[in-house]
C-alpha cells in the first residue's frame, strides 16, 4: 500500500513526489513517458534551467528522486483505476496492480493542430504555441500567427510584442471584423483569411507559406493556436468534476471532487502551460496531499 500514486511523469508529477517523497510518505510514480514537449528542442522561462532540453530535464528530476529510497518508479502505461474501501487499486497495461490511499493525477494535455499540410514537420522547431516559451528566439524575424477563431485578437496582439513583421493567418475562416483587422492593419500587421494549402521549409524550418488562391508568403517561424485535450481519461473514470475549460476542478490543493483524488499541472486547465508554473503546482499539491494524510493519521 503506498501513500500515493502518481500518474504522470511531467513536472507537475515529479515535483509531488518529490515533495512527498522528503515528507517521508512512500509514493509510486508511473510514467508512460509520451510527454507534450517531446517536440520541442528546448524549454524555456525555467529559472536555472532556462533552455534545457526536457529529457535532460527529466534525468536531472529523476536524479533528484533517487535520493529518497521511499519513491519508486517505473515506466509503464496505465490501463484502469478504481477506488476501494481503503483506497484505490490501479492496473498497468502490463498486468500489474497498485493499491494507493491517495492518488495524484498529473497527465498533463496533448496538442491538437489545425489541419494544414506539412504543420507537424514544423510543430516544436519553428512553430510554437506559447510566445513566453519560444518569442525570444523568434524575436525580430518574419513570423506568422496561425489561429482559426477568436483566440486570434489576443495572440496577435501578443506576439506583436516580439516580431513587428507579422502576418496573421486564419486559414479559412473568416470572423474578424473589419474594425478588428483594421486594428492590425494599423500596427503594420497583414491579416491573410485565405485557406492555407500547405506549409513548406526544409529541416523544421518554415520558410514558405501557399496558399489555396495561389498566393504565398515567407516566413521563418511563427505561432499556432492549437486545441488542447485531457491526455487521459482517468478524471472522468473516478467522476471527478471539470471546469469550463474542460480540466479536472480542484481546489487550491490539487482536492478534486472525489475524495482522495487530487490532479495537477496541465490537467487542471488553471492557467498558462508552462514547466515552471506545473512544477510549482505540483509542489503544492503534494504538500496538500502531505497535510491530508497526516490529519487523517493524527
Amino acid at each position: 500500500m503506498f501513500d500515493c500514486i502518481i500518474i504522470g511523469g511531467g513536472p507537475a508529477g515529479l515535483n509531488a513526489a518529490l515533495v512527498l517523497g522528503r515528507a517521508k510518505r512512500k509514493v509510486l510514480l508511473l510514467d508512460e513517458n509520451k510527454p507534450r514537449n517531446a517536440v520541442t528542442h528546448a524549454s524555456h522561462g525555467f529559472l536555472t534551467r532556462d533552455g534545457i532540453e526536457p529529457s535532460a530535464f527529466k534525468e536531472a528530476a529523476y536524479a533528484d528522486l533517487r535520493k529518497y529510497p521511499n519513491i519508486e518508479w517505473t515506466q509503464v502505461r496505465v490501463g484502469a483505476m478504481t477506488k476501494e474501501q481503503s483506497g484505490f487499486s490501479v492496473q498497468t497495461e502490463k498486468k500489474e496492480t497498485y493499491h494507493a490511499r491517495k492518488i495524484l493525477l498529473a497527465t498533463g494535455l496533448k496538442d491538437h493542430l489545425p489541419d494544414i499540410a506539412g504543420i507537424e514537420s514544423f510543430y516544436g522547431s519553428s512553430l510554437f504555441p506559447c510566445p513566453f516559451c519560444d518569442g525570444w528566439e523568434l524575436r525580430d524575424r518574419p513570423l506568422v500567427v496561425i489561429c482559426e477563431d477568436e483566440r486570434v485578437l489576443h495572440s496577435g496582439k501578443l506576439i506583436w510584442n516580439w516580431s513587428k513583421d507579422l502576418v496573421i493567418c486564419t486559414n479559412g475562416q473568416r470572423f474578424l471584423t473589419d474594425e478588428q483587422k483594421t486594428a492590425f492593419l494599423a500596427n503594420g500587421i497583414k491579416v491573410i483569411e485565405e485557406e492555407i494549402a500547405a506549409l513548406e521549409g526544409e529541416d523544421g524550418q518554415l520558410q514558405n507559406i501557399r496558399f489555396a488562391d495561389g498566393q504565398e508568403i515567407n516566413r521563418e517561424g511563427g505561432f499556432v493556436a492549437v486545441d488542447l485535450q485531457q491526455a487521459a481519461a482517468f478524471g472522468k473514470a473516478l467522476g471527478c468534476t471539470y471546469n469550463e475549460q474542460g480540466g479536472i476542478k480542484t481546489d487550491p490543493f490539487g482536492r478534486t471532487s472525489v475524495a482522495g483524488v487530487y490532479a495537477s499541472g496541465d490537467t487542471t486547465f488553471n492557467g498558462p502551460q508552462q514547466l515552471i508554473l506545473a512544477a510549482a503546482e505540483g509542489s503544492k499539491v503534494g504538500a496538500g496531499i502531505v497535510i491530508d494524510l497526516v490529519d487523517e493519521e493524527f
